[in-house]
Parts: structure tokens; sequence; C-alpha cells
């Protein structure tokens, strides 16, 4: 990819133009699965992660998007093994809604060595996990208190300390198998505090759910374990994203 991934998201952001994600957890990855989302359309961003996996399989992963579509792989790391060179590019993820300070700094001390050697582009991200309704894999390995569903503000205080400490993104995220996408209400208030591309995911399982988080501010969506269900999803949501996209 010659553009970089950032300046494709800033671009698209500066050009209302509504981004799709596909989360893929390597440890529940296929051939068949990767080869039916390669040759689906609207797919803007593939993030490869998960909360359990290895490099190994981040590696095997990455590479196979890479050898069979175009589109951009990022590698959403559940830890600091999960990093490899093949990657278009790596979220370098501050969980700055936790406490943990080995999720806020320590893993990054310990991998920068090696991503500066890879000269892999990196994009700081501040993560924030908000509650979905239930204990997800995230909180779980993260060891940390979700922000409170029904507490925009405190959301949007989060987002807005991470923009003045220079993070570039901003992901908010329930966690995999979350039971509850994160609320309109807390998705507006952070948009309307902070100037940086909104990353929305977790519990996104149904195409109203999608355009509700895009219409609330969201720049880029992502859905993963609806999508493991069921590959088609992904047609049905395009449609529906690209008809926003045009509006």
């Amino acid at each position: 990819m010659e553009q970089k991934v950032f300046e494709y998201i800033i671009s698209s952001k500066k050009q209302k133009k509504k981004l799709f994600a596909v989360l893929i957890d390597p440890d529940k990855f296929n051939t068949e699965l990767g080869l039916q989302l390669c040759n689906q359309t609207g797919i803007d961003l593939f993030f490869v992660g998960g909360s359990l996996l290895s490099r190994d399989l981040t590696r095997q992963t990455v590479r196979f998007f890479k050898q069979n579509t175009q589109i951009p792989v990022v590698i959403f790391p559940g830890n600091s093994l999960q990093v490899c060179e093949d990657a278009d590019a790596l979220l370098f993820l501050s969980l700055i809604s936790g406490r943990n300070p080995d999720l806020l700094i320590g893993q990054h001390v310990a991998v920068a060595s090696q991503v500066k050697q890879m000269q892999l582009e990196t994009i700081p991200t501040g993560y924030m996990l908000i509650d979905s309704g239930k204990p997800t894999s995230a909180l779980y390995m993260s060891q940390t208190n979700p922000i409170p569903a029904d507490k925009p503000d405190i959301a949007a205080a989060t987002a807005m300390a991470g923009e003045l400490l220079g993070l570039k993104v901003i992901y908010m995220d329930g966690g995999s198998g979350a039971q509850n996408p994160i609320s309109q209400e807390i998705i507006q208030e952070v948009a309307s505090n902070v100037e940086l591309p909104l990353i929305i995911g977790g519990g996104i399982n149904t195409p109203e759910k999608v355009e509700l988080a895009y219409k609330s501010g969201a720049d880029i969506v992502v859905v993963g374990n609806k999508i493991e269900q069921d590959p088609s999803f992904v047609e049905t949501l395009t449609k529906n994203i690209g008809a926003l996209n045009l509006k």
C-alpha cells in the first residue's frame, strides 16, 4: 500500500467517508473464511488480533491477507507478542480507560525496539473499554474496569485526555462477544469533544447498529464475531455503508 494507513484514515475522515473494518481473530481463522472475505467488496481495512493468540498465528493470518488482497492489514494487538513486520500498520494501543500500567506503557517499552527495527507504521491509539453488559475476554485479560455504559462524560474526558497526550486515534470497544454495542450517547459525546478519528467496535451485529454508530459519530466501525459466524453478513453491511457514504 503506497499511502500510509493513518493518512488513509485521516483523508477519509476529512472527506466524511465512513470506513468499515473486519476484525479477524487468528485463533478462529480458517482459509475458507479468509477467501470469502477477500472476495467481498466494501471492506476498507482488516484488523488482525485477539486476546490469547501467539505471534506465529498473527504472522500466518497477516501473510494470508497480504497475499490474497490489496486491502490494508492492521495489527490490533492483544499483547506485545502479536507484532509482525508483514502488516501494513500496527495500532499501538494504550489502554487509557484502565489503570493497568502494563497496558498503559509497560508492554510498549518491551516491544518498542522491535517495532522500530521492523519500520512498521505505528498508529498511537487510545483504547477505551466500555461496559457492554457482561464480562468479555478483553476485560479479563486487561484486569481493568470498563467505563460505565451510562457515563458519557467520563468517556469524553478520557478521550480528551488521550488527545491531549498526543494519541492519534480513539478506539472505543465493548470487547469480543459484547452483549450490547456502545451507546449512541457515548459515541456522540466523544465525537463532539475530540477531533481524532473514532473507531467503534463490540456488539455490532445488525445493519441498524452499524448505521447508528456511524450517524452518532464513528469514523470506522469494526465487526468481528458476527462475520465469523456469517461471512455473508459483510455484503449486507457494505451495501448499507455504501449508501450511507453517498448521502
